[in-house]
């Protein structure tokens, strides 16, 4: 597929890779980059929602402690339960008369007290109403936080509400959500309604209840600074009910989605979700903690942002296909200004030399590696002119070489001739031994001029021994004799080195026998040797029964260092012999030696088991 896909020429080959890997690059490097902006882009959002969201519940969440603070102090207060003790059992407002002073001066206390203590609190400007009311709901106290707001009978109007039971009964604080304003005006929005009952001093006994109108604006005055982006929603929820802020007005809407994946570790301390929505779109949701009574604040982030990055990604995508366009352009002119044409004119000259012009040029030689090039070709062509000269110069020396040859070969078969008619005439005037003699002799020398190959079979290096100890047993006078044990017929045929055996048969006479002065002989053994780990080997040992040698004269021969004689023979010795089975064979064959000072000494040899069949 990529072999298709490749073009042929280098240039192709050069542009597509440089392309593709441009290519490649630069979309992992856009996507890493899109990847990490994106990431980051989401965290900074996150951090910064989660930051304005964390300021509106800091201030929420203090405004709403003071005011619970001064509901507490209400429900506890020694002279608020005494006011509300004293008038359980007033169906109204005690007269000014001598025995009821002490009741009214007790509510005037009661009310100046409630007052001062309204006008402390910090947070007065969120309370719209504060009724503090008998069992009964006659001679309550009531502040509101305007003079007109104030409304006649209404205590009754709390006690008959909807919220109420459901507040007054309950253990503690009770969030019901944000209701309509019992007490509405054209100017009021929605209330959060608190309601406690208020206990005796002195025993558990229920003496009134107090209510708060917590006014909506303790929330949506911090809101309404809010920095809300396009696309964004905010959500308040207090006890089980949610509301959608939107242009200054809480609006009830369940916050309806389902939680895909928790993200909240781009926050410190609050909760972020990847929620999909009825609708099926993905948003980001930050929910922070509104205040101590398990109110949450949450915002839907939009999603304006993200869009405007994916638009700036697609955007830097196309300045990066139009950058690789142009520098792929800019690519294929550099390319054959600095290899197709410099590759065009090497490729001539190449030509050239084909056709048998080798001038050299010196215009292809530039100072870069085509260069080099271009200096190698002529180079290359000055070579092929001198080689050609030695070619002329070589066959004329090889003719000449042919001639010497040729006149070499007249002394030797001149040699044989004379041998020859040595021979015939040593038969016709009847003297044998010379006759046995000369021949020997001329099939040793004829052995030594006439082959080329190393591996001989064994048969054709026992008859070389045979001629060459002839001509030693009539120079020692028959005093020396050999014998020859070969295992089996088919040794015979068994390969070996020309001129292995006949320099240890001289080195058994002329350094064991010789010395030693009395009658020798010399045993050469043949036999198969077979090891179960390895294959089957050619074992020839050559005994003699002379002088023997020590180890330091073994060591020597096998090492080389006994200096050899100017004979042929001798120059051809163990060492010669071991070092060429070797070399041939391996390090696991070749020859030792073992012996006995004074009486005997064995060069073992061990070959390859090998014949013409096996070859």
């Amino acid at each position: 597929m990529i072999k298709r896909i490749m073009p042929k020429t280098i240039r192709g080959k050069i542009i597509t890779c440089t392309g593709a890997f441009t290519i490649i690059i630069a979309v992992i490097t856009v996507t890493i980059c899109y990847c990490v902006f994106q990431t980051f882009l989401i965290r900074n959002q996150i951090q910064s929602a989660e930051y304005n969201l964390q300021v509106v519940s800091h201030n929420v969440s203090a405004n709403m402690d003071n005011i619970i603070n001064f509901n507490e102090w209400c429900t506890s207060n020694p002279e608020i339960s005494r006011y509300l003790d004293a008038f359980k059992n007033q169906t109204k407002m005690p007269s000014i008369s001598s025995d009821h002073a002490y009741l009214r001066m007790m509510a005037l206390n009661a009310y100046d007290r409630l007052k001062e203590e309204y006008r402390n609190t910090y947070s007065h400007n969120y309370i719209a109403r504060v009724i503090i009311s008998p069992l009964n709901c006659w001679n309550y106290l009531q502040i509101s936080d305007t003079a007109s707001s104030l409304t006649p009978r209404a205590a009754d109007i709390i006690h008959n509400a909807g919220f109420f039971e459901e507040l007054y009964g309950a253990n503690d604080y009770l969030w019901p959500g944000l209701e309509e304003d019992p007490f509405a005006t054209l100017e009021s929005g929605m209330i959060l309604p608190i309601i406690r009952p208020v206990y005796n001093q002195y025993n558990s006994e229920i003496v009134g209840w107090t209510y708060f109108a917590i006014s909506d604006q303790l929330i949506s005055s911090y809101l309404s600074s809010f920095p809300l982006d396009d696309g964004s929603h905010l959500y308040i929820t207090i006890g089980s009910r949610s509301y959608l802020y939107e242009d200054g007005i809480f609006k009830e809407t369940p916050l309806t989605c389902q939680i895909l994946e928790d993200i909240s570790s781009n926050t410190v301390n609050s909760q972020a979700s990847l929620v999909k929505l009825p609708d099926g779109s993905k948003r980001r949701i930050v929910t922070c903690p509104l205040s101590s009574r398990g109110w949450t604040i949450s915002l839907m982030l939009s999603e304006k942002n993200y869009n405007t990055q994916t638009q700036v990604y697609l955007l830097l995508v196309g300045i990066i296909g139009v950058t690789i366009f142009v520098m792929a352009f800019l690519l294929v002119y550099m390319l054959n200004r600095t290899i197709s044409q410099p590759v065009k004119k090497l490729k001539g000259t190449i030509d050239r030399i084909s056709h048998g012009d080798f001038t050299r040029d010196s215009s292809i030689e530039w100072e870069d590696e085509l260069g080099v090039i271009g200096r190698g070709i002529n180079q290359m062509s000055e070579d092929v002119v001198s080689l050609m000269e030695k070619r002329v110069t070589d066959e004329k020396q090889k003719k000449d070489l042919e001639y010497q040859i040729l006149q070499s070969q007249i002394n030797p078969h001149f040699l044989y001739n004379t041998l020859n008619s040595i021979k015939w005439m040593a038969t016709i005037q009847n003297a044998p031994g010379i006759a046995e003699m000369t021949t020997s002799l001329a099939r040793l020398m004829k052995n030594v001029s006439k082959g080329t190959a190393s591996l001989i079979p064994l048969k054709e290096e026992l008859d070389l021994v045979k001629d060459y100890f002839l001509i030693q047993q009539y120079r020692y006078g028959g005093s020396i004799s050999i014998e020859y044990q070969i295992e089996s017929e088919d040794l015979y045929q068994c390969r070996l080195h020309r001129f292995s055996l006949q320099p240890m048969v001289e080195n058994a006479l002329f350094h064991g026998i010789e010395p030693k002065g009395c009658v020798g002989k010399v045993i050469i053994k043949a036999e198969k040797t077979e090891d179960p780990n390895s294959s089957p080997s050619l074992k020839i040992s050559v005994t003699d029964n002379g002088i023997g040698m020590t180890e330091d004269t073994i060591s020597k021969i096998l090492t080389g260092e006994a200096s050899p004689s100017a004979d042929f023979f001798k120059q051809v010795g163990i060492n010669n012999v071991n070092k060429r089975i070797q070399y041939d064979f391996g390090p696991d064959y070749g020859i030792h030696i073992e012996s006995q000072p004074g009486e005997y000494t064995t060069v073992i040899i061990i070959l390859p088991y090998s014949t013409p069949a096996e070859d």
